[in-house]
């Protein structure tokens, strides 16, 4: 599979690793399929969201 980059928007992560979207939705991204997410990368989402990118990219490797 494929790596993980906080660089990636939340639409290449997904498609990438669907398994990823209950950590997101945990976290407080609850909308995953808006237009946002398909050009936000995840450092911005979670700097958007007030998140810990280091502690967020954590849990994405521990899948």
């Amino acid at each position: 599979m494929a790596e993980i980059t906080k660089e990636m928007t939340i639409g290449e992560i997904l498609r990438t690793n669907p398994d990823v979207a209950p950590i997101l939705m945990e976290a407080g991204m609850h909308c995953l399929g808006c237009p946002s997410a398909q050009g936000e990368s995840l450092e911005e989402a979670a700097m958007v969201h007030g998140m810990d990118i280091n502690d967020l990219m954590s849990k994405i490797a521990a899948l």
